[in-house]
């Protein structure tokens, strides 16, 4: 990571669980580079595990519990930030949740809460967090969203997620449209497979994982470090002219036919 890219800039990361989180790989990266964090976690059962990954690095960000799925959670959060940190340069939202069942079942069998779910969760928090959001970020501020590439082609086994991943985009391109003139951009990444803990849940993830390294023009898998790398990109003032964006991180998967 680039030393000193994002010094003097205020961060906060949304949705870290545990150690194996894209969302934790990606708050390593911007303290690194020099920010100064804001964390969050779902409830009480993930906040010693979160915690403890904080004091492990030493890092002096500051945690918060917020879940979307409470009415009012949100707003409270950044009411809470302003008062802490004040203004925030970059938001990454790695929000994303769909009932067991939905994934387990296929897509036509979906009901309309746990659509509702996955919906809320993954996708419209984003809108939320801009909402709140904005008047805490300064001029060239970088709001980034985590996303699949499920939400393009169909994946077995991810189902509801990948409509939700594509509201999620669609999402970021209204909302880049939205906000940018107020300075703020509002970008995705696209990972490949990693083993995560919302990745579990993914019928036959093991098998994708091999899939994915079999096509890919890099022939591997890709780790949540290099994901985070693209992340503190385009969190950082080298990335001030893109918008409304998907960037894949996913050694080239993407573009194979077969």
């Amino acid at each position: 990571m680039v030393r000193g890219l994002l010094e003097g800039k205020n961060g906060l990361i949304l949705g870290v669980a545990n150690a194996n989180s894209i969302a934790w790989a990606v708050a390593r990266a911007a303290h690194d580079a020099g920010a100064d964090l804001a964390i969050t976690y779902q409830n009480d059962r993930f906040a010693r595990r979160v915690s403890k990954l904080v004091d492990g690095e030493d890092m002096a960000a500051r945690l918060y519990a917020c879940d979307v799925t409470v009415p009012g959670d949100v707003r409270s959060l950044f009411e809470e930030v302003e008062r802490d940190l004040g203004k925030l340069d970059f938001i990454l939202h790695a929000w994303a949740f769909a009932p067991k069942e939905a994934l387990a079942a296929d897509y036509v069998e979906t009901s309309w809460d746990d659509f509702a779910t996955a919906q809320r969760v993954s996708a419209h928090s984003l809108v939320e967090v801009a909402r709140e959001g904005r008047h805490l970020m300064r001029e060239k501020a970088s709001i980034v969203a985590l996303s699949y590439l499920g939400s393009e082609r169909v994946v077995p086994g991810y189902n509801v997620m990948g409509v939700a991943k594509a509201s999620l985009e669609a999402s970021v391109r209204y909302l880049a449209s939205d906000l940018g003139a107020l300075g703020i951009r509002v970008n995705a990444v696209s990972p490949g497979p990693i083993n995560t803990l919302s990745a579990r849940g993914v019928s036959g993830f093991g098998e994708m994982l091999k899939q994915h390294r079999d096509v890919a023009p890099l022939e591997r898998n890709v780790e949540a470090e290099e994901v985070a790398g693209a992340t503190t990109f385009l969190f950082s003032d080298m990335s001030s002219g893109i918008t409304g964006e998907v960037l894949y991180v996913d050694a080239g998967y993407h573009i194979m036919g077969v």
